[in-house]
């Protein structure tokens, strides 16, 4: 087995679950068919993140500090607690700040005895490629649109609302929690609203963003998705003008690309308010 592994793909494609079960099976006291028990003490403690042979780190705030892979260091020069190995799990990799990435790279290139690192990353093109090249690349694909909302319309979700969280999210444990989660049909309504005053060209669509949207969308997170949610119903309805042959069609390829040049905006730290904001005074007032 290799002592580096880089999982890359999209949120929701199981990166971060396979990298816990690869471990568990390392460490597994009773493999079934090859197969983690789920039951026995090491499988256990590794799914509760309390085996102290498994390390994984997370950004802090917005990135992977270098103190957070220099305190790694400190603690792979130490033998594993209760067996010869030790595994580290790196969560969202490509938040490696430029230290932190340099600090890995001298460690991956003379990696301690009985050691596995596994990156996980939905960006690979943000990983260091002397990083890459010191890594067993797995790509994780993603369910198809079809066939996730084919598998939530199963669960008794409505076939639209099936419809937009297969275009939101790739994971189907994601898209059935959103799913219950009241927060998010009031989300969907907001964005609805405003995007049905943005089509009127109404004002009361710049209004809006201050009177719901900023006190509905809160963190960056919800703001990404608000985002999300007003592509998906621009896509829908330019579509349907496509298909219909209607005119119009010019202002929700505008409208589109607005939308989509949010999010770069939203990671740039521009505040939501004054994205939204722009969008809006873009397309009533273009």
């Amino acid at each position: 087995m290799a002592h580096a592994y880089l999982f890359e793909g999209d949120q929701g494609t199981g990166k971060a679950e396979l990298a816990l079960w690869f471990v568990k099976h390392l460490f597994c006291l009773a493999l079934q068919e090859n197969m983690p028990c789920e039951k026995c003490n090491n499988c256990l403690r590794i799914a509760s993140q309390d085996h102290p042979d498994v390390v994984e780190i997370h950004p802090d705030g917005q990135s992977i500090k270098v103190d957070q892979i220099r305190a790694l260091q400190s603690e792979l020069t130490k033998s594993g607690f209760e067996s010869a190995k030790k595994v580290v799990i790196i969560h969202q990799a490509e938040k490696m700040n430029t230290n932190s990435a340099n600090s890995l790279l001298k460690f991956l290139e003379e990696p301690p005895a009985n050691f596995m690192i596994i990156l996980e990353t939905q960006s690979l093109g943000k990983i260091l490629p002397t990083i890459r090249s010191r890594c067993q690349i797995i790509h994780f694909q993603a369910l198809s649109t079809k066939r996730l909302q084919s598998r939530l319309e199963a669960e008794q979700i409505p076939a639209k609302t099936a419809e937009l969280l297969a275009n939101l999210t790739n994971s189907y444990g994601k898209a059935v929690e959103i799913s219950k989660d009241e927060w998010f049909n009031e989300a969907r309504d907001a964005v609805i609203q405003w995007f049905n005053y943005l089509e009127k060209n109404d004002p009361q669509a710049f209004i809006y963003v201050q009177k719901k949207l900023v006190k509905t969308f809160k963190d960056k997170t919800q703001q990404q998705f608000a985002f999300e949610i007003l592509a998906y119903f621009v896509k829908e309805k330019r579509n349907q003008v496509m298909r219909q042959k209607q005119s119009g069609l010019e202002n929700y390829n505008r409208l589109l690309e607005e939308v989509l040049s949010a999010n770069q905006k939203l990671e740039a730290n521009v505040s939501f308010q004054n994205i939204a904001e722009q969008i809006t005074l873009h397309i009533i007032f273009p």
